[in-house]
Protein backbone atom coordinates (compact mmCIF):
# COMPACT_ATOMS: atom_id res chain seq x y z
CA UNK A 1 0.00 0.00 0.00
CA UNK A 2 2.84 2.64 0.82
CA UNK A 3 4.24 1.87 -2.56
CA UNK A 4 1.12 2.57 -4.27
CA UNK A 5 0.83 5.25 -2.50
CA UNK A 6 4.31 7.00 -3.41
CA UNK A 7 3.57 6.09 -7.35
CA UNK A 8 0.53 8.00 -7.00
CA UNK A 9 1.60 11.09 -5.06
CA UNK A 10 5.24 11.61 -6.65
CA UNK A 11 3.63 13.04 -9.73
CA UNK A 12 1.78 15.53 -7.54
CA UNK A 13 4.72 16.40 -5.93
CA UNK A 14 7.22 17.46 -8.85
CA UNK A 15 4.17 19.29 -9.55
CA UNK A 16 4.14 21.09 -6.50
CA UNK A 17 8.06 21.88 -6.46
CA UNK A 18 7.96 22.97 -10.32
CA UNK A 19 4.95 25.56 -9.36
CA UNK A 20 7.16 26.60 -6.46
CA UNK A 21 10.29 26.86 -8.73
CA UNK A 22 8.15 28.82 -10.37
CA UNK A 23 6.57 31.15 -7.83
CA UNK A 24 10.56 31.41 -6.64
CA UNK A 25 11.82 32.90 -10.10
CA UNK A 26 8.78 34.97 -10.38
CA UNK A 27 9.30 37.06 -7.03
CA UNK A 28 13.13 36.79 -7.49
CA UNK A 29 14.13 37.77 -10.88
CA UNK A 30 11.91 40.77 -11.23
CA UNK A 31 13.33 42.41 -8.17
CA UNK A 32 16.98 41.49 -9.56
CA UNK A 33 15.85 43.82 -12.77
CA UNK A 34 14.63 46.30 -10.30
CA UNK A 35 17.74 46.72 -8.79
CA UNK A 36 19.83 46.55 -11.82
CA UNK A 37 17.55 49.37 -13.35
CA UNK A 38 18.57 51.16 -10.21
CA UNK A 39 21.76 51.28 -10.23
CA UNK A 40 22.39 51.27 -14.12
CA UNK A 41 20.47 54.29 -14.39
CA UNK A 42 22.15 55.89 -11.75
CA UNK A 43 26.08 55.30 -13.02
CA UNK A 44 25.13 56.27 -17.00
CA UNK A 45 23.38 59.81 -14.89
CA UNK A 46 26.54 60.00 -12.94
CA UNK A 47 24.55 58.81 -9.59
CA UNK A 48 25.45 56.17 -7.46
CA UNK A 49 21.77 55.22 -6.86
CA UNK A 50 20.45 52.84 -3.79
CA UNK A 51 23.34 52.46 -0.99
CA UNK A 52 21.99 51.94 1.83
CA UNK A 53 19.15 49.43 2.25
CA UNK A 54 20.36 46.22 3.03
CA UNK A 55 24.06 47.11 3.35
CA UNK A 56 26.19 46.49 -0.22
CA UNK A 57 24.80 49.04 -2.35
CA UNK A 58 21.64 49.25 -1.49
CA UNK A 59 20.77 45.55 -2.65
CA UNK A 60 17.29 45.43 -0.52
CA UNK A 61 16.06 48.90 -1.78
CA UNK A 62 13.16 47.01 -3.78
CA UNK A 63 12.39 44.99 -0.57
CA UNK A 64 12.51 47.93 1.20
CA UNK A 65 9.91 49.67 -1.45
CA UNK A 66 7.63 46.62 -0.67
CA UNK A 67 7.55 46.97 3.04
CA UNK A 68 6.61 50.54 1.82
CA UNK A 69 3.70 49.94 -0.33
CA UNK A 70 2.17 47.71 2.04
CA UNK A 71 2.31 50.26 4.85
CA UNK A 72 0.93 52.14 2.70
CA UNK A 73 -3.30 52.97 2.57
CA UNK A 74 -5.02 51.34 -0.16
CA UNK A 75 -7.61 53.95 -1.31
CA UNK A 76 -10.38 53.36 -3.96
CA UNK A 77 -12.06 55.99 -5.76
CA UNK A 78 -15.26 56.84 -4.83
CA UNK A 79 -17.07 57.14 -8.19
CA UNK A 80 -14.71 53.79 -9.36
CA UNK A 81 -16.03 50.80 -10.72
CA UNK A 82 -14.63 49.14 -7.53
CA UNK A 83 -14.22 45.22 -8.97
CA UNK A 84 -13.16 46.33 -12.15
CA UNK A 85 -10.66 48.95 -10.32
CA UNK A 86 -9.50 46.39 -7.23
CA UNK A 87 -8.96 43.32 -10.11
CA UNK A 88 -6.88 45.27 -12.95
CA UNK A 89 -3.45 44.95 -11.27
CA UNK A 90 -3.90 41.07 -10.71
CA UNK A 91 -5.07 40.97 -14.57
CA UNK A 92 -1.71 42.95 -15.40
CA UNK A 93 0.84 40.84 -12.83
CA UNK A 94 -0.97 36.82 -13.31
CA UNK A 95 -0.27 36.52 -17.10
CA UNK A 96 3.45 36.82 -17.01
CA UNK A 97 3.59 34.06 -14.28
CA UNK A 98 1.78 32.15 -16.94
CA UNK A 99 4.34 32.87 -19.29
CA UNK A 100 7.11 32.21 -17.27
CA UNK A 101 6.06 28.95 -16.20
CA UNK A 102 6.34 27.64 -20.05
CA UNK A 103 9.36 29.20 -20.88
CA UNK A 104 12.26 27.27 -20.93
CA UNK A 105 15.71 27.56 -19.23
CA UNK A 106 16.69 24.06 -20.61
CA UNK A 107 15.24 21.44 -22.02
CA UNK A 108 15.19 20.08 -18.40
CA UNK A 109 14.50 23.36 -16.32
CA UNK A 110 10.62 24.53 -17.32
CA UNK A 111 7.79 24.89 -15.43
CA UNK A 112 5.68 23.33 -18.18
CA UNK A 113 6.57 21.94 -21.05
CA UNK A 114 4.31 22.47 -23.50
CA UNK A 115 4.40 21.79 -27.40
CA UNK A 116 2.87 25.21 -28.31
CA UNK A 117 4.30 26.82 -25.82
CA UNK A 118 5.41 30.07 -27.78
CA UNK A 119 1.59 30.33 -29.01
CA UNK A 120 0.53 30.43 -25.05
CA UNK A 121 3.16 32.62 -24.36
CA UNK A 122 1.82 35.11 -27.24
CA UNK A 123 -1.59 34.81 -26.32
CA UNK A 124 -0.92 35.56 -22.39
CA UNK A 125 0.84 38.24 -22.68
CA UNK A 126 -1.52 40.24 -24.97
CA UNK A 127 -4.28 40.02 -21.96
CA UNK A 128 -2.05 41.03 -19.60
CA UNK A 129 -2.41 44.55 -21.63
CA UNK A 130 -5.90 44.56 -20.03
CA UNK A 131 -5.12 45.32 -16.78
CA UNK A 132 -4.09 48.59 -17.85
CA UNK A 133 -6.89 49.09 -19.89
CA UNK A 134 -9.52 47.98 -16.70
CA UNK A 135 -7.64 50.23 -14.13
CA UNK A 136 -8.42 53.37 -16.52
CA UNK A 137 -11.75 52.76 -17.33
CA UNK A 138 -12.59 51.76 -13.74
CA UNK A 139 -10.82 54.66 -11.92
CA UNK A 140 -13.18 57.28 -12.72
CA UNK A 141 -10.80 59.83 -13.77
CA UNK A 142 -9.88 61.48 -17.50
CA UNK A 143 -6.39 61.04 -17.68
CA UNK A 144 -6.87 57.37 -16.23
CA UNK A 145 -8.78 56.54 -19.07
CA UNK A 146 -6.63 58.16 -21.66
CA UNK A 147 -3.51 56.53 -20.37
CA UNK A 148 -5.94 53.10 -21.00
CA UNK A 149 -6.92 54.27 -24.47
CA UNK A 150 -2.85 55.10 -25.31
CA UNK A 151 -2.22 51.32 -23.90
CA UNK A 152 -5.06 49.83 -26.25
CA UNK A 153 -3.63 51.67 -29.04
CA UNK A 154 -0.13 50.27 -28.53
CA UNK A 155 -1.45 46.55 -28.20
CA UNK A 156 -3.57 47.13 -31.02
CA UNK A 157 -0.51 48.29 -33.33
CA UNK A 158 2.50 45.90 -31.29
CA UNK A 159 0.90 42.93 -31.68
CA UNK A 160 0.69 42.37 -35.05
CA UNK A 161 4.62 42.79 -35.75
CA UNK A 162 5.84 40.55 -32.56
CA UNK A 163 3.43 37.87 -33.98
CA UNK A 164 5.07 38.11 -37.05
CA UNK A 165 8.39 37.86 -35.69
CA UNK A 166 7.93 34.82 -33.52
CA UNK A 167 6.73 33.46 -36.86
CA UNK A 168 9.42 33.60 -38.56
CA UNK A 169 11.20 31.49 -35.82
CA UNK A 170 9.29 29.64 -35.57
CA UNK A 171 8.97 28.31 -39.45
CA UNK A 172 12.57 28.55 -39.37
CA UNK A 173 12.73 26.25 -36.69
CA UNK A 174 9.74 23.71 -38.19
CA UNK A 175 8.10 23.75 -34.27
CA UNK A 176 5.95 26.00 -31.93
CA UNK A 177 7.85 24.48 -28.76
CA UNK A 178 10.15 26.89 -27.23
CA UNK A 179 12.38 23.64 -26.23
CA UNK A 180 12.45 22.38 -30.14
CA UNK A 181 12.92 26.41 -31.07
CA UNK A 182 16.04 26.38 -29.15
CA UNK A 183 17.22 23.03 -29.66
CA UNK A 184 16.81 23.91 -33.51
CA UNK A 185 19.11 27.35 -33.18
CA UNK A 186 22.04 27.84 -35.00
CA UNK A 187 24.64 30.64 -34.81
CA UNK A 188 24.01 31.64 -38.56
CA UNK A 189 20.33 32.60 -37.11
CA UNK A 190 22.25 35.81 -35.78
CA UNK A 191 22.38 36.66 -39.17
CA UNK A 192 19.20 35.09 -40.78
CA UNK A 193 16.94 36.44 -38.11
CA UNK A 194 18.12 39.94 -36.74
CA UNK A 195 15.89 41.85 -38.62
CA UNK A 196 12.86 39.85 -36.46
CA UNK A 197 15.19 40.57 -33.91
CA UNK A 198 14.57 43.93 -33.86
CA UNK A 199 11.34 43.64 -34.80
CA UNK A 200 10.37 42.11 -31.27
CA UNK A 201 12.74 43.96 -29.04
CA UNK A 202 10.70 47.05 -30.10
CA UNK A 203 7.58 45.64 -30.11
CA UNK A 204 8.76 44.02 -26.60
CA UNK A 205 8.84 47.71 -25.39
CA UNK A 206 5.99 49.19 -26.85
CA UNK A 207 4.17 46.26 -25.15
CA UNK A 208 5.34 46.93 -21.86
CA UNK A 209 5.17 50.44 -22.31
CA UNK A 210 8.90 50.99 -21.64
CA UNK A 211 10.19 54.00 -22.65
CA UNK A 212 10.55 55.62 -25.13
CA UNK A 213 7.50 53.61 -25.47
CA UNK A 214 5.94 55.01 -22.36
CA UNK A 215 2.91 57.25 -23.74
CA UNK A 216 0.56 55.78 -21.63
CA UNK A 217 2.44 56.79 -18.50
CA UNK A 218 3.41 59.84 -19.39
CA UNK A 219 3.65 61.64 -16.18
CA UNK A 220 3.91 65.73 -18.05
CA UNK A 221 0.71 65.22 -19.98
CA UNK A 222 -1.38 62.02 -18.29
CA UNK A 223 -0.02 62.36 -14.79
CA UNK A 224 0.79 58.37 -14.15
CA UNK A 225 -1.87 57.24 -16.83
CA UNK A 226 -4.07 54.53 -16.01
CA UNK A 227 -2.36 53.94 -12.86
CA UNK A 228 -3.03 57.48 -11.26
CA UNK A 229 -5.58 56.80 -8.82
CA UNK A 230 -3.50 53.92 -7.39
CA UNK A 231 -1.93 53.73 -3.96
CA UNK A 232 -0.13 50.82 -1.54
CA UNK A 233 0.10 47.27 -2.52
CA UNK A 234 -2.13 47.71 -5.29
CA UNK A 235 0.00 50.09 -7.05
CA UNK A 236 3.26 47.82 -6.13
CA UNK A 237 1.95 45.15 -8.50
CA UNK A 238 1.41 46.94 -11.19
CA UNK A 239 5.13 47.95 -11.02
CA UNK A 240 6.07 44.18 -10.52
CA UNK A 241 3.84 43.69 -13.53
CA UNK A 242 5.85 45.85 -15.37
CA UNK A 243 9.38 44.08 -14.24
CA UNK A 244 8.25 40.58 -14.43
CA UNK A 245 7.53 41.61 -17.91
CA UNK A 246 10.97 42.65 -18.33
CA UNK A 247 12.03 39.29 -16.92
CA UNK A 248 9.34 37.37 -19.30
CA UNK A 249 10.24 39.45 -22.64
CA UNK A 250 14.37 39.03 -21.94
CA UNK A 251 14.38 35.43 -21.64
CA UNK A 252 11.94 35.03 -24.64
CA UNK A 253 14.21 37.22 -26.95
CA UNK A 254 16.86 34.84 -25.32
CA UNK A 255 15.20 31.49 -26.50
CA UNK A 256 14.19 32.54 -29.90
CA UNK A 257 17.13 34.60 -31.05
CA UNK A 258 20.05 33.79 -29.11
CA UNK A 259 19.71 29.96 -29.04
CA UNK A 260 18.36 29.94 -24.81
CA UNK A 261 20.72 27.54 -23.57
CA UNK A 262 23.62 26.71 -25.75
CA UNK A 263 26.82 27.70 -24.89
CA UNK A 264 29.85 25.74 -22.85
CA UNK A 265 29.27 23.01 -20.72
CA UNK A 266 25.87 23.07 -21.94
CA UNK A 267 23.99 19.89 -20.31
CA UNK A 268 25.35 20.98 -16.98
CA UNK A 269 25.29 24.96 -17.45
CA UNK A 270 22.44 25.57 -19.70
CA UNK A 271 19.67 27.24 -17.52
CA UNK A 272 22.78 29.83 -16.52
CA UNK A 273 23.50 30.55 -20.11
CA UNK A 274 20.13 31.78 -20.47
CA UNK A 275 19.38 33.61 -17.78
CA UNK A 276 22.69 35.65 -18.40
CA UNK A 277 21.51 36.34 -22.38
CA UNK A 278 17.96 37.19 -20.73
CA UNK A 279 19.94 39.60 -18.05
CA UNK A 280 22.06 41.07 -21.12
CA UNK A 281 18.90 41.61 -23.08
CA UNK A 282 17.09 43.12 -19.68
CA UNK A 283 20.12 45.70 -19.91
CA UNK A 284 19.25 46.50 -23.07
CA UNK A 285 15.86 47.56 -22.61
CA UNK A 286 17.57 49.37 -19.31
CA UNK A 287 20.17 51.42 -21.63
CA UNK A 288 16.94 52.23 -23.83
CA UNK A 289 15.20 53.96 -21.18
CA UNK A 290 17.94 55.75 -20.42
CA UNK A 291 18.90 56.83 -23.85
CA UNK A 292 15.73 57.83 -25.99
CA UNK A 293 12.94 60.25 -25.14
CA UNK A 294 9.71 59.49 -25.12
CA UNK A 295 8.12 59.37 -28.34
CA UNK A 296 4.42 61.13 -29.35
CA UNK A 297 1.39 58.75 -30.68
CA UNK A 298 2.22 59.57 -34.31
CA UNK A 299 5.48 58.95 -34.64
CA UNK A 300 4.52 55.49 -32.80
CA UNK A 301 2.15 54.57 -34.77
CA UNK A 302 4.30 55.31 -37.88
CA UNK A 303 6.70 53.70 -36.36
CA UNK A 304 4.76 50.32 -36.20
CA UNK A 305 2.87 50.19 -39.13
CA UNK A 306 5.44 51.72 -41.69
CA UNK A 307 8.76 50.13 -40.63
CA UNK A 308 7.74 47.35 -38.10
CA UNK A 309 5.00 45.55 -40.20
CA UNK A 310 7.02 45.59 -43.50
CA UNK A 311 10.19 44.99 -42.27
CA UNK A 312 8.23 41.52 -40.58
CA UNK A 313 6.79 40.59 -42.92
CA UNK A 314 10.06 40.92 -45.08
CA UNK A 315 11.49 38.43 -42.36
CA UNK A 316 8.50 36.39 -42.74
CA UNK A 317 9.36 35.98 -46.35
CA UNK A 318 13.07 35.39 -46.36
CA UNK A 319 12.11 32.81 -43.60
CA UNK A 320 10.19 31.03 -46.05
CA UNK A 321 12.54 31.03 -49.25
CA UNK A 322 15.60 30.00 -47.00
CA UNK A 323 13.12 27.26 -45.35
CA UNK A 324 12.14 26.09 -48.98
CA UNK A 325 15.59 25.97 -50.11
CA UNK A 326 17.25 24.06 -47.40
CA UNK A 327 14.50 21.32 -47.27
Amino acid sequence: MSLHLTLHLAPWLEVVLRAVAVLAAFLVLPLLVGQTEHKVMAHMQGRLGPMYAGGFHGWAQLVADGVKFVQKEDVTPARADRWAFRLAPFVALIPYLVALAVIPLSPRVVGADVDASVVLVLAVIGVGIIGTLMAGWASANKYSLLGGMRAAAQLVSYELPMVLAVASVALAAGTLSLVGIANAWNPWWLLWQAPGAVVFLVAALAELQRPPFDMPLADSEIVFGAFTEYTGLRFAFFLLAEYAGIVVMSLLFAVLYLGGWAGPLEPWLGWLWTLLKGFLVAVVVIWLRVSWPRMREDQLQRLAWVWLVPLALLQLAITAVGVVLTS
